[in-house]
């Protein structure tokens, strides 16, 4: 990764990252030659895109295949009226050209499965996984896993969110089918169409997992490189607070381990 110093209008923009001594100068460069494809635009990846764009992210793949409907107003925030009826990774698109035309940003309106996925996401250094279904995101693990790229999966409902960041192809990190296993790779989830969700409670999971993610991004960087991997935050808006739970590998996972289908 090359380590060219940041223009003086980049530097002041990230100044107040650049003063923080677990971010610092270095991790601002890392951030702004870090590559991150975001897979789902909606209550999670909408706020999460907002603030990896703010953190300087230098480039970004986009991948939701979803219209925007008046009912993602809610939630959905890089969205707004005129919106409506449009391709969502079309208007992430547009929202990034003018949060800062600087980025590089490719996008894909396909919907991803098992066969594309890998394509969808090569040449990421991160996927930060922000679909609603089991099935979409075991691809996307699966994919994650292949391709050797850490994954970021997070997911919202009602009051309560996850966030997860996984490292299967490591020798000893478990992969988000670790978590779920096998038995949610049909397409079966609840929604949040069903069960309703608090905005406030997606944009929390939203921006927590931009935070996660610049933790990842920084690893072997900063001080502030942390990458967490296994570890599964629970967020509870009730309360609210947050627990922390370990995710083992699962050593008959067909995701991680070469297990059995």
């Amino acid at each position: 990764m090359s380590s060219a110093p940041l223009s003086p209008q980049r530097l002041e923009r990230f100044a107040r990252h650049i003063v923080l001594p677990e971010i610092g100068g270095a991790g601002q460069v890392a951030l702004s030659q870090s590559h991150v494809a975001v897979i789902g635009l909606g209550g999670i990846g909408s706020p999460a895109l907002q603030y990896l764009a703010a953190a300087g992210i230098g480039q970004f793949t986009l991948v939701d295949n979803d219209a925007v409907d008046a009912s993602n107003l809610q939630r959905q925030t890089i969205f707004s009226a005129r919106d409506v009826g449009h391709g969502k990774a079309v208007g992430a698109r547009r929202w990034l050209a003018n949060f800062d035309d600087t980025l590089k940003v490719e996008i894909s309106d396909t919907r991803i499965t098992a066969e594309n996925a890998g394509s969808m996401i090569a040449g990421a250094g991160l996927v930060l996984d922000g679909t609603d279904n089991f099935a979409t995101r075991l691809a996307v693990s699966d994919a994650c896993v292949a391709a050797g790229i850490p994954l970021l999966s997070a997911a919202v409902g009602r009051f309560q969110g996850q966030v997860g960041a996984f490292a299967g192809h490591l020798p000893g990190q478990s992969c988000y089918r670790c978590f779920v296993g096998d038995a949610f790779d049909a397409e079966d989830c609840d929604t949040c169409a069903e069960d309703g969700m608090l905005g406030a409670m997606a944009g929390w999971t939203g921006s927590f997992a931009a935070m996660q993610a610049v933790r990842v991004l920084l690893g072997g960087v900063s001080a502030f490189g942390d990458p967490q991997f296994g570890k599964l935050h629970i967020l509870d808006g009730m309360a609210p607070g947050m627990r922390t739970l370990t995710i083992a590998k699962d050593p008959a996972c067909k995701g991680c381990c070469g297990g059995a289908s």
